[in-house]
């Protein structure tokens, strides 16, 4: 039998000992296919299913599960991801840069030494490891990572940490790190939702009702201990109470529901239906748990469920857009990082270039004299 060879960490073939620490923001979104077609589909559903934080299940009962969806559900999403794909690609793709290109101008503007800004997509790309190689190029010395999911949740939150992990555990200098568990009840955020449904209501009217529609786990993840739900309930109470709603003037409704089990309740389509048939005939839906639009705001939500109102008796289904790049969100996205970043050199008043550089000059000084000496 051959020795172990041990670990292999990666390093940094470009690193140089004189070469100045950076701050980094790793900015984490779900992801999304590199095109509309149904095998770019297929490779990123089986990257997203394969998961197990996804589809929590033994190994081999998830394998099959996976390996059942993926003979009938890339076609059908493909065709989906086709109405809403722009002529510069995905919805989410698209916003998800535009988000991090603002950060980096409001972090950088308020950051007195240098910092990067880099987005990694949990599945597809740009990938985690590809954003976290970039980011070791640049000598990123404390890092802190921002996944953009409101309300934790094993599943999209403690991913993200996985898939960082992962790569950490083959690094051979790790960063000095800090993580954004989440933010559903950060008043900036509330704030934001708030003002993005009285601008909808200023240019459109007010409808009879407003769906706050968030996306859906399997019920028996909120009974092992995932505080998802109750984070997305506590996001709506407080956006109901910033715009003084009633308790008749909103409802709290979840969507993306797959497969025969259980998931958390009420059922957006079902919800929109029966409102239809109660009588409402221009409902109002905001989906405070994306952060930026993608296919389930803009084919699910504004096609599928518009579809459904419809159908049962309702006249307009209007949709409030997720935050996206909005000034207002990326100013709260900024404090919201520049406060978890406290107490790091690059954020204080105090960083000195100057000082960077010296100490550069003595590390270049020694690594000579030490080669000197071999």
């Amino acid at each position: 039998m051959a020795p172990d060879a041990g670990p292999r960490y990666t390093g940094n073939p470009d690193y140089a000992h004189d070469s100045p620490a950076r701050l980094g923001v790793l900015v984490v979104n779900l992801g999304t296919p590199d095109a509309a077609t149904p095998s770019a589909v297929r490779r990123y559903l089986k990257q997203f299913l394969s998961d197990p934080r996804v589809i929590e299940m033994p190994r081999l009962m998830r394998w099959l599960l996976v390996r059942a969806i993926l003979l009938i559900r890339p076609r059908r999403s493909a065709h989906a991801y086709k109405k809403v794909w722009r002529d510069d690609g995905s919805p989410l793709l698209y916003y998800s840069r535009r988000q991090v290109e603002a950060l980096w101008s409001a972090i950088g503007g308020r950051c007195p030494g240098p910092v990067s800004v880099v987005l990694g997509m949990r599945y597809g790309n740009p990938s985690i490891p590809d954003a976290l190689a970039a980011m070791r190029r640049e000598n990123v010395r404390r890092l802190l990572v921002l996944p953009l999911y409101p309300q934790y949740s094993a599943t999209t939150t403690a991913s993200a940490f996985d898939a960082i992990a992962g790569v950490f555990e083959r690094t051979r200098w790790l960063p000095e790190l800090r993580f954004v568990n989440n933010y559903h009840d950060h008043d900036g955020y509330i704030r934001a939702l708030a003002n993005s449904i009285r601008e909808h209501w200023q240019a459109n009217g007010r409808g009879e009702m407003l769906l706050m529609s968030f996306h859906g786990l399997p019920e028996r993840y909120l009974h092992a201990g995932d505080p998802y739900h109750c984070e997305c309930r506590k996001t709506a109470r407080l956006i109901a109470e910033k715009l003084d709603l009633k308790n008749d003037e909103y409802r709290v409704t979840f969507q993306s529901r797959v497969g025969a089990e259980e998931w958390l309740k009420p059922y957006t389509a079902d919800t929109v239906a029966t409102l239809a048939r109660e009588g409402v005939k221009t409902l109002d839906v905001i989906c405070p748990g994306f952060s930026a639009d993608c296919l389930e705001t803009l084919e699910e939500i504004t096609m599928q469920n518009a579809d459904i109102f419809r159908a049962n008796g309702g006249t307009a289904l209007r949709y409030v857009p997720a935050l996206n790049d909005r000034a207002d969100h990326i100013r709260f996205l900024a404090d919201l990082a520049m406060q978890h970043m406290q107490g790091w050199p690059e954020t204080s008043p105090g960083w000195s270039k100057h000082k960077v550089l010296a100490q550069g000059e003595r590390a270049k000084l020694l690594a000579t004299k030490l080669g000197a000496e071999k």
